[in-house]
C-alpha cells in the first residue's frame, strides 16, 4: 500500500454536500467504474437511512455504517465492512465488520478502534493541532487503528474565513501519522501550511513508515470524492489524471 491508496471513504450522503440518495449511489458507482486507488470505495450509510439505501440499491457495494439508531437495524444481505458508533462499544459479533468508536482516547479491545472528529459546521468542532496531535500519539503509542471524519475538506491545512477556524489538511494528517511512527512529534506537521515542505516530507516518506502509518490511519470520510484526488494530482503526489465529480 502507498500513502494515498484507499484513503478516502465516500461520505457523499453527509454534510455538507448531503446529497439525495439517489444521487449519492450514483456518484458512487460511477466512482466504482473509474477506480481510482486513493478511495476506498466504501459508501457510508447513516443507521436511520438503511431502509432508504435498500429501496434504491441495484448493484452491491461495500458499506460502512454510522450508528445514529439506538440499535443496529437489520443488515442481511449487506456487505458491512465497519460500524461507527458514538461512545460506546456495541456487540458485532453477528457482523464481519470492524468497530470504530468515536471517544476520548483510550485503549479500546481488541479488534476495536477509534474514531476522531477533525471538524464540523462550527468553529468550535475542530480540534486545535496539539488535541488532535495527542489523539494520533496515542493510537501510534498503543498501536490503535483508527478512522477520521468532518472538516477534512482538502489537502493542506487553511483558514476557512466563514468559521474563523483554520481547517486540518488530509496530508497533514496522514503526515503527522507517520511523524508519530517515526518517533517524532506529530503537532508541527498538523499545523503546518508550508505546501513545498509537506509533499517534500510525503515523497520521503519510507515505505515502511507509509505501511505502519496506514494499518493505524485506516481512513477518513469526505464528502466529495473528488477533491482529494484533486488536490493529491495538483501536488503532484498522484498520476495526474482527470477527475470528475460525479452527481
Amino acid at each position: 500500500m502507498t500513502l494515498f491508496d484507499a484513503l478516502v471513504d465516500d461520505a457523499g450522503l453527509f454534510p455538507p454536500t448531503a446529497l439525495p440518495m439517489t444521487e449519492a449511489l450514483a456518484r458512487h458507482r460511477a466512482d466504482l467504474a473509474a477506480g481510482n486507488p486513493v478511495l476506498t470505495h466504501r459508501f457510508l450509510v447513516a443507521a436511520s437511512r438503511i431502509g432508504e439505501l435498500r429501496e434504491h440499491l441495484d448493484h452491491p457495494i461495500r458499506l460502512g455504517i454510522v450508528l445514529d439508531t439506538p440499535e443496529l437495524p437489520p443488515l442481511d444481505g449487506l456487505d458491512v465492512e465497519l460500524v461507527e458508533v458514538p461512545g460506546r462499544i456495541v456487540d458485532l459479533s453477528d457482523l464481519k465488520a470492524r468497530l470504530f468508536v468515536e471517544a476520548a482516547p483510550f485503549e479500546p479491545p481488541p479488534g476495536v478502534g477509534l474514531k476522531v472528529r477533525c471538524g464540523g459546521t462550527t468553529a468550535a468542532a475542530f480540534p486545535s493541532a496539539q488535541d488532535l496531535g495527542a489523539f494520533i500519539s496515542h493510537c501510534v503509542e498503543h498501536g490503535i487503528p483508527f478512522k477520521a471524519t468532518a472538516g477534512l475538506h482538502n489537502a493542506v491545512r487553511h483558514f476557512d474565513p466563514a468559521l474563523g477556524v483554520d481547517r486540518h489538511g488530509f496530508l497533514n494528517l496522514v503526515l503527522a501519522v507517520c511523524a508519530a511512527v517515526d518517533g517524532h512529534d506529530p503537532v508541527p506537521v498538523l499545523g503546518s501550511t508550508d505546501v513545498g515542505e509537506l509533499v517534500r516530507l510525503a515523497r520521503e516518506v519510507s515505505g515502511e513508515t507509509a505501511t505502519r502509518a496506514r494499518e493505524l490511519l485506516v481512513s477518513y470520510g469526505s464528502c466529495s470524492t473528488a477533491t482529494p484526488i484533486e488536490d493529491l494530482r495538483a501536488l503532484g503526489l498522484v498520476e495526474n489524471a482527470a477527475v470528475e465529480e460525479n452527481v
